[in-house]
């Protein structure tokens, strides 16, 4: 419900208010990415002065460097890397320097970067377009990683990102930029870290999504509550580092298991959450750990063979219906 301390909005406004909102509110932000003067230009970033906005050439690894850089000296950039593709290119600075930085010079440093990484699947943008890179990134300590499925949420995350001491990856995603949600006006609005959000009660069957899969997972939730099953659906928000507890929690209540995650299934985020339920969670377990991903293959061009390789309500049903 819409009141006088949230404004409904949508996913993008939600991520370019919580910018407007560190970069007027803070001394020490900036941002840097390729094409920032054109929305400078346009009002994206408010009265922020001209000299925090920085627009780099179209080299990744050469201005995600130099926000690593910009950060030890005490600056909080954020980076915005425009398509999720892009940050293997960046990869290097971000792996081998943001990520280790604070343990290397035992604390010394501290590296409050945020890279902000679009991720524009599912709309034919062809296979060097459409990855779903985080689960590379889980794979490396020393960083934090963030997947809002929400206008809420994305304001908050990205807020707390830009604000927290160690690196920080937003991966957007681009199908939810349209999608519209009550907004909190409070300019100290974060969402924490690391905590994952309850979006509906159940005790059936237990549904995690990832990223962008919540509004399929809520979908599915609909149709088998008509079917007389009940589902648990809770968002994870944070993949780095996980909530187990709330894994386990869900768990608990219906001790069966699908994990929704848009990105590829071997090695994906699927994979270490259920790896999670069956170490930590087997004996609660009434049937087998079920995932619902993308398959192993590059995303095709044509977007008739693209849409069905994700996550969708059917899909999700149907794994779900399997485990009664």
């Amino acid at each position: 419900m819409n009141d006088n301390n949230t404004k409904r909005m949508t996913y993008l406004d939600a991520l370019g208010l919580a910018q407007r909102e560190e970069l007027e509110g803070r001394d020490d932000t900036i941002i840097i990415g390729e094409d920032i003067a054109l929305y400078a230009a346009g009002g994206a970033y408010g009265n922020t002065d001209a000299s925090r906005i920085r627009s780099a050439p179209i080299s990744e690894c050469g201005f995600a460097g130099m926000a690593v850089g910009a950060a030890i000296t005490g600056l909080r950039p954020i980076v915005d890397l425009t398509i999720a593709n892009f940050i293997y290119l960046a990869a290097d600075p971000i792996i081998n320097q943001a990520a280790r930085l604070r343990y290397m010079t035992g604390g010394q440093f501290k590296v409050p970067v945020t890279y902000r990484a679009s991720m524009w699947h599912s709309q034919a943008n062809a296979a060097q377009h459409s990855d779903r890179p985080y689960p590379m990134f889980m794979n490396i300590p020393g960083l934090k990683v963030v997947c809002p499925a929400t206008p809420e949420d994305a304001k908050g995350l990205l807020k707390a990102a830009i604000r927290d001491d160690d690196p920080v990856i937003v991966f957007e995603d681009n199908d939810l930029w349209g999608k519209k949600g009550d907004v909190p006006l409070d300019t100290n609005f974060v969402v924490p870290i690391g905590k994952a959000r309850t979006h509906r009660e159940g005790s059936d069957v237990s549904i995690i999504s990832v990223s962008g899969s919540l509004r399929h997972a809520l979908k599915a939730a609909d149709d088998l509550a008509k079917d007389g099953v009940s589902a648990d659906v809770i968002d994870l928000r944070t993949l780095l580092p996980l909530d187990n507890e709330a894994i386990l929690a869900t768990l608990a209540k219906t001790g069966r298991v699908v994990i929704v995650d848009p990105a590829h299934r071997t090695m994906g985020a699927a994979a270490e959450i259920a790896a999670i339920i069956v170490e930590d969670g087997f004996d609660m377990l009434k049937k087998p750990v079920k995932r619902v991903v993308t398959p192993d293959v590059p995303i095709p061009f044509s977007p008739p063979m693209e849409a069905p390789l994700y996550p969708n309500p059917e899909r999700i049903a149907a794994a779900a219906r399997e485990l009664m």
